[in-house]
């Protein structure tokens, strides 16, 4: 019946119009929730990173520790920063280790070993920086925080959430980012990225960024 056909066919489109919606209002509530006052003036791309190194290196919670105290296999541990932000330690029990640099930890290790061993010498390795995270949302196949890896670019973080989905608009991508002066917005194109037509777009990202690939 030619009525019939209409109505199924609006019905489609609604629930076409419903999901297109829905994931534009989570989009729209995630913006809003980062504060993101950028009125769409996106900034241009900010040069790369000076290379992390272990003495700059801020320890978080959750990330694994490696504690060495030579001549002293004994006192050797691989341990995890608990969420109350301390680690366990032979013969010093529970010590602080988030917010401080490996450096820092190293020579408050050093100073409270002296008291049972004569000239300690530690070292602190970060195993693992679990507690550097960004999140990938939108139109990727898997959305939300993942392990922010040495030098993680913008392709790398897509990648790893699980690539694009079918509806992805790779040409509006948005990265924001906390900064002391509010959240900024930055803007990659892959389409473009990939052609070689935006070189510098596809930005290293910093702990807490979120990447927004809108369909």
């Amino acid at each position: 019946m030619p009525g019939g056909k209409v109505v199924t066919a609006a019905r489609k489109s609604e629930g076409r119009t419903v999901r297109s919606g829905t994931a534009r209002a989570a989009l729209v509530a995630l913006g809003l929730a980062l504060g993101m006052g950028c009125g769409g003036r996106a900034l241009p791309s900010p040069p790369d990173p000076e290379p992390m190194n272990r003495d700059t290196y801020v320890i978080g919670v959750q990330d694994v520790l490696k504690i060495t105290v030579w001549k002293n296999p004994e006192l050797d541990v691989t341990v995890p920063v608990r969420a109350d932000g301390k680690v366990s330690v032979p013969l010093l029990d529970d010590v602080q280790a988030e917010g401080l640099t490996p450096e820092e930890l190293k020579e408050v290790l050093t100073s409270s070993l002296a008291e049972y061993i004569s000239s300690p010498h530690v070292t602190v390795i970060v195993l693992q920086m679990n507690s550097r995270t960004v999140a990938v949302m939108g139109a990727v196949n898997r959305n939300g925080s993942i392990p922010l890896g040495k030098d993680m670019r913008v392709t790398d973080a897509i990648a790893t959430a699980g690539g694009f989905n079918t509806w992805a608009r790779k040409s509006k991508i948005k990265i924001l980012r906390r900064t002391k002066d509010g959240v900024v917005e930055y803007r990659f194109d892959y389409n473009a990225y990939h052609k070689g037509k935006a070189p510098g777009t596809n930005i290293v990202l910093m702990p807490g960024d979120t990447v927004i690939v809108p369909d």
